[in-house]
């Protein structure tokens, strides 16, 4: 199994930075065929904690955001297509959800993984959306 690794941002060295900015433009941008702006600044902002797995390599990762009302966000959650049915997303879910510090974390999920989220305890909060021509549902975790 690979290994599960988290730390903020500006604490990664750059290539295993790199490499999770690769697989999210891999998946989202050319799997998904998703035009959008991937590098929107919150993965700089002092409380974003990237989490990773992989060997030697980022196999699967996603991101947790602090928001200033003090909820959390999770997002970018994303494995690469070599990488799946290994539970890989679902240990990076785990981990960011021990890390939370907050009542509530929030998820814009894309809708056909809705039952996915609902696993770690996500619940629709509200009506689907298209978010980059995707449909997406609101989903929130509360303690």
């Amino acid at each position: 199994m690979p290994s599960i690794f988290s730390a903020p941002t500006r604490n990664i060295d750059i290539v295993t930075f790199h490499e999770i900015l690769r697989i999210r433009q891999d998946v989202f941008v050319v799997e998904q065929d998703c035009v959008y702006a991937d590098i929107d600044g919150r993965d700089l902002e002092p409380g974003t904690v990237q989490f990773w797995a992989g060997n030697g390599s980022v196999d699967a990762t996603l991101r947790l955001l602090r928001e200033a009302d003090g909820t959390e966000r999770i997002g970018r959650v994303v494995t690469a297509a070599h990488a799946r049915g290994q539970g890989l997303g679902a240990e990076l879910m785990r981990a960011a959800i021990a890390e939370s510090r907050s009542g509530s974390i929030a998820i814009n999920a894309q809708a056909h993984l809705e039952q996915w989220y609902a696993q770690f305890g996500f619940v629709r909060t509200g009506d689907e959306f298209l978010e980059d021509a995707i449909p997406h549902v609101p989903m929130t975790r509360t303690r």
